[in-house]
This record gives structure tokens, C-alpha cells and sequence, in this order.
């Protein structure tokens, strides 16, 4: 059965998504729309009688059939707090990605961005992944928010040692690897046409 995702004709928050479905083999097929009335809510997955919104309910509901979302109490733990601090550094990026006053508010997100790096390196540390020694749905949300930090800040030093790591292990794994390589990859734009930055 082949399930449909549905998103803007953007990488937004459907990056992780594909990633995910990518990762776990799982056949799909996109409907991308174009700016302009689409569906009331985007990204949207349909899984046979199955249909979800919310990007983050979905990478649950794909993660849940492949046993990504943690094993111990401590990684599901480690799971949900990153989950929501992820969510909190890319709403805010957005937020100034989207904002006219960019060029005004960008020297302040500069200044504070180190400070939230190094709480996801710490958080990190010696593990191979965020919740441990598995990959986990969260690492797929990771990889997205630094890998678009990486693009927007190249000589940020926060992201070289353990950070930079992660992103080259997570750009190792084969299917992820094979992906990137493929005509399917949407690497840009991430953001909608209205966006001060990589629209």
C-alpha cells in the first residue's frame, strides 16, 4: 500500500517527513501543491483509512510502525524533550526567515544561537544519536533544524565536533545517502517564495 504525502512544493516541514519514509523503505507517492488555495492543512499523510495532519503526529505515526520512537522510558523520554525544543529553534528560525524586519532581527537570533547549539550538544554528547544508542524519528528532526542552521551559518563553530558528526553519520546511513543522490532530493528551497532567506 502505497501512502500519499501531501505539502507545499517546498522542503519545510516535510523534509524530515520524506527522510523518515525514505529511511523505513516506505513506498509513497507526493501531491505538491503550489502557493495558492491548497488544502486547509498541509503537511497531510494518507495511509489507506489512515489520515494525519501535524508534521510531528506524523513522524510519531511512521515512527510507531518501525519501532523508532525509543525503547527505554529514558530514550522516550529524551525523545519527547527534544521533540519540543526542535520545535522551538525552528519556529523561531522561521519566524525570522519569514519576518520583513530579517535583516534588523537576524544580528540578535545570531547572537543567541550559539547558546541553544551547545544545550543540543550537551544534549547529545558521546551518543551516536539524541535518544541513544538507536536512531530514533527525532534524529530525522534534527538533522533537518542543523542542517538548515549549517546552510544559514557555514562558519558556525557550535556545529563542527559532536553536531557535525551527527550530521555526516546521519548523511551515511544508506537509504538517506541514496535519496540525497537521487532527482527525488529537495534540498531547497526550504521556504515559501514570501521568505527573506532561501525562499
Amino acid at each position: 500500500m502505497v501512502v500519499t504525502l501531501g505539502y507545499w512544493d517546498i522542503r519545510g516541514l516535510a523534509h524530515a517527513i520524506r527522510l523518515l519514509l525514505e529511511y523505513t523503505e516506505t513506498p509513497y507517492q507526493e501531491r505538491q501543491y503550489r502557493p495558492g488555495p491548497g488544502p486547509p492543512q498541509l503537511p497531510y499523510l494518507i495511509d489507506g483509512p489512515t489520515k494525519l495532519t501535524q508534521s510531528n503526529a506524523i513522524l510519531r505515526y511512521i515512527a510507531r510502525k518501525h519501532n523508532l520512537c525509543g525503547e527505554t522510558e529514558e530514550e522516550k523520554q529524551r525523545v519527547d524533550v527534544l521533540e519540543n525544543q526542535l520545535m522551538d529553534l525552528r519556529m523561531n528560525f522561521a519566524r525570522l526567515c519569514y519576518s520583513p524586519d530579517f535583516e534588523k532581527l537576524k544580528p540578535a537570533y545570531l547572537e543567541q544561537l550559539p547558546k541553544k547549539l551547545q544545550e543540543l550538544s550537551r544534549f547529545l554528547g558521546s551518543r551516536p544519536w539524541f535518544a541513544g544508542q538507536k536512531i530514533t524519528f527525532v534524529d530525522f528532526l534534527a538533522y533537518d533544524v542543523l542542517d538548515q542552521h549549517r546552510m544559514f551559518v557555514p562558519e558556525c563553530p557550535e556545529l563542527k565536533g559532536n553536531l557535525a558528526q551527527f550530521l555526516q553519520r546521519f548523511e551515511a546511513l544508506d537509504k538517506v545517502s541514496a535519496y540525497m543522490r537521487s532527482g527525488r532530493f529537495m534540498k531547497t528551497p526550504i521556504f515559501w517564495r514570501t521568505a527573506q532567506w532561501c525562499n
